[in-house]
């Protein structure tokens, strides 16, 4: 079958190969993962040397920032696979890509804001203009990703134009962005002329994306624990009240360790992979995750505080952060249990016959 052709019946040697089983996880998804172990230290420490409420809003805008940037390209590599060369260049680039704007998270709201929007931009448009390109005009998936890329280039322009405003300015326009394409795929990236894509043409392997995301809450479970240990190791002392520290931080690590491995996220693989729209639940189970794995980073902080001020009072800023970590975490957590014991149950958007659940079936639905 010439490339042409199999184009026009949904086949590309660039994509992965469909046999039933379980897509596995590769070495190059792994490697490209460990830029974002970078990425959420940057955050961590973001918000721990500017705990305020501006340090919040800012950290939150970034954090959606580098999830997305991570979501969009899990879904690339879903569909796509990066043991083929030009795969495996395009995820290279794009991890160049986030390496720099990573480095860029401590000057992002100030004067490497720039060099912040770009590289990510880079990520967002570059990969996707890729895909269409590589697609062209008559691949089942292509109107999808033109929907798509239409969408990430509404959002460049407010990310480059904030980039080049003031602070609040900034944050305001990147917050537009972020809606952009954090919303978009809730209704189908649907534009004037492109039309609306159908989460059950989105033809993703369930038990890989969740995978995926179980591999991301490992980064960030374990950036939490290098943090503690680092704090540690500068601590002068070792006395008791930091010993008690450690291990009260050691200890919740590990039980938010247990909350999600050892209680939903078996149930969620199973209830993506069994599903007859795996694409509606997959863009679920990202939702929530931007949720549950903030909550993280917002403890490993908290974790930081309590380790290296064991002897100061609690704070208000202390004080909110020790228990709006875990709050959150435990927020998402729960998002995570009730859609994968009940996904029939979990809300649409938005509210059009094109979401619909249980049409046919507990796990059927149509976009």
């Amino acid at each position: 079958m010439t490339v042409e052709a199999s184009k026009m019946t949904g086949h590309h040697p660039l994509l992965r190969r469909r046999d039933g089983h379980h897509a596995r996880v590769t070495f190059e998804e792994l490697f490209f993962d460990l830029v974002y172990v970078f990425a959420v230290t940057q955050l961590s420490h973001e918000l721990l040397t500017n705990l305020t409420l501006t340090g919040v809003v800012e950290t939150l805008i970034l954090w959606f920032a580098v999830w997305l940037g991570w979501q969009y390209t899990c879904w690339f590599t879903n569909w796509f696979d990066p043991e083929t060369p030009r795969i495996r260049g395009a995820l290279f680039g794009v991890m160049l890509a986030a390496l720099v704007m990573a480095s860029a998270i401590p000057g992002a709201f100030g004067d490497r804001g720039l060099v912040f929007a770009l590289a990510y931009v880079a990520i967002q448009v570059g990969r996707t203009a890729y895909v269409v390109w590589e697609l062209g005009p008559n691949h089942p998936l292509s109107a999808n990703y033109r929907r798509m890329l239409g969408w990430l280039s509404i959002a460049a322009v407010f990310w480059i134009a904030g980039a080049l405003a003031e602070h609040w300015t900034r944050a305001a326009l990147w917050a537009v962005a972020i809606a952009c394409e954090y919303l978009s795929p809730m209704f189908g990236f649907a534009l004037p002329g492109f039309g609306r894509s159908r989460t059950s043409d989105w033809t993703i392997e369930g038990g890989h994306l969740a995978e995926r995301c179980q591999l991301f809450v490992i980064v960030a479970l374990g950036e939490t624990l290098l943090a503690t240990g680092a704090t540690l190791g500068r601590a002068e002392v070792w006395e008791p009240a930091v010993l008690s520290a450690l291990l009260a931080t050691f200890l919740g690590t590990l039980a938010m360790w247990w909350l999600y491995f050892g209680t939903s996220s078996k149930d969620a693989t199973e209830t993506i992979t069994r599903s007859d729209d795996p694409g509606r639940l997959g863009a679920y189970f990202h939702y929530i995750h931007a949720v549950l794995i903030g909550g993280i980073i917002a403890t490993a902080v908290g974790n930081d505080l309590v380790l290296a001020h064991p002897h100061d009072g609690l704070k208000t800023a202390y004080a909110l952060t020790l228990c709006g970590g875990p709050a959150i975490y435990l927020l998402g957590s729960a998002s995570t249990r009730r859609w994968s014991t009940a996904p029939c149950r979990f809300p649409t958007l938005p509210p059009s016959s094109h979401w619909r659940c249980c049409s046919r079936s507990r796990s059927k639905s149509t976009f």
